[in-house]
């Protein structure tokens, strides 16, 4: 679902929370995780990578549509961070702080159960982590 959609859809709703994914709506892993791989990183390795997640390129449009929705809405950031990887967890903090700068002040949420979380609207790209269950309306990105 392209940006442009999601912001539609969250505008034409009178909602208190949206509720953004990182990896895969805000940053843009996949690039990342194929820069890894191709330096012959195997899957699990390049998940686990260290830099992985700090040095994260934003999608497209996703800086501005933050900055956009959280003009009028409730925004917070809902991730998870590798288990096996620590440092993904500050670098993520960091990577937030870098991006979104103050207007993320201590939104940024990190679980393994993104159902546990209430919210309007979350916006991921998989289902993965409770994100399907997620007691709000799931956007898939």
């Amino acid at each position: 679902m392209p940006l442009s959609l999601v912001k539609s859809a969250v505008e034409t709703s009178q909602i208190k929370a949206v509720i953004f994914d990182m990896d895969g709506v805000l940053c843009d892993f996949d690039k990342r995780q194929e820069e890894l791989l191709a330096s012959g990183l195997k899957q699990f390795q390049a998940l686990n990578h260290v830099t992985a997640f700090k040095n994260l390129e934003p999608m497209p449009e996703s800086i501005e549509a933050w900055h956009a929705l959280q003009e009028k809405y409730d925004t917070y950031i809902l991730s998870t961070a590798p288990w096996e990887n620590p440092s993904a967890w500050s670098d993520k903090l960091v990577w937030v702080k870098n991006h979104l700068g103050e207007q993320a002040h201590k939104r940024l949420i990190l679980s393994h159960h993104k159902n546990l979380n209430q919210g309007d609207f979350l916006i991921d790209d998989r289902p993965n982590n409770g994100a399907i269950n997620f007691e709000g309306e799931w956007l898939h990105f």
